[in-house]
């Protein structure tokens, strides 16, 4: 199966969009053109190695943000300054969403409080198989780690490459250390509202990460705070930290959710002036 992380495809067109045409706001016929030739393309790409692709969204409500409200929190003023009428932004890209439910051969996967990195995490650990390959369809490092699964492979759009190279535990373990910046997540130095106040993060430097990387870090940590912390950032970064009951819901809305009508897509095109892509209609 393909994993697709649904919401970093659609948003790099979009902003691929707004760069080539200077606007604000979009134009949703060019979106939803640029966001369904790219599944078309990623599925003609890979499908006969790795199956099917399953489209994974965020949810609008976040589990870690319930535990950490400071999780993404700078990502709102960022959008504000930007200039971009984001509201439209998302109305757009929440109606292709909806379309591809109805209209495209795919699951579509979407569930309360967890994001597309629950998801693919749950169905990656799941559905282990040597036999089945998976591809995580990403430009999102966190995905390394899910590649202690031997059958799991992740591609970047971002990129066009292949991320491999990178040891899944080494990566995970300095990654909790480090942090996460664009996710709002300090350092396991630097507390909780680092970020949000504006603070600097207090400097963890090349030899601390050698001398506490590792699966007996927590041990090696010298201080209540940062043993706190640690724990703090492994929960908001190891992606087999969600909540157990999240994760069933995950693997359920997998089991039970069903593909839109094939037989919809001619008329869809047709609809949307799609013209290019209707005489790829194949492909989808």
């Amino acid at each position: 199966m393909i994993l697709v992380d649904m919401n970093q495809i659609s948003l790099a067109s979009v902003m691929m969009h707004l760069n080539m045409t200077k606007r604000d706001s979009v134009e949703p016929g060019m979106v939803r053109h640029m966001i369904l030739n790219s599944l078309r393309m990623y599925r003609q790409m890979f499908t006969e190695e790795y199956g099917e692709l399953i489209i994974c969204y965020d949810s609008k409500h976040y589990w870690r943000r319930d535990y950490y409200p400071e999780y993404k929190a700078s990502r709102k003023k960022t959008r504000d300054s930007s200039g971009h009428d984001w509201d439209d932004i998302f109305e757009c890209l929440n109606s292709i969403k909806e379309e591809i439910r109805e209209n495209f051969p795919y699951k579509v996967l979407e569930v309360y409080g967890a994001e597309a990195d629950d998801i693919i995490a749950a169905l990656c650990g799941e559905l282990e198989s040597d036999s089945d390959k998976t591809l995580i369809l990403s430009g999102d490092k966190d995905f390394v780690q899910l590649q202690k699964y031997s059958n799991v492979t992740q591609y970047s759009p971002i990129t066009k490459k292949f991320v491999n190279g990178i040891d899944p535990s080494e990566y995970l373990h300095e990654h909790i250390l480090r942090g996460d910046t664009s996710d709002g997540v300090p350092n396991v130095l630097s507390p909780d509202n680092t970020f949000v106040d504006g603070l600097r993060q207090r400097p963890l430097s090349k030899k601390k990460i050698a001398q506490w990387a590792g699966p007996m870090c927590e041990h090696q940590l010298p201080n209540d705070e940062i043993k706190r912390n640690y724990q703090r950032n492994k929960k908001l970064i190891d992606l087999t930290q969600s909540p157990p009951e999240l994760h069933l819901e995950c693997i359920e809305e997998y089991k039970n959710a069903k593909e839109g009508d094939r037989s919809k897509l001619l008329n869809y095109f047709i609809k949307n002036k799609l013209q290019e892509l209707m005489n790829s209609i194949g492909d989808f």
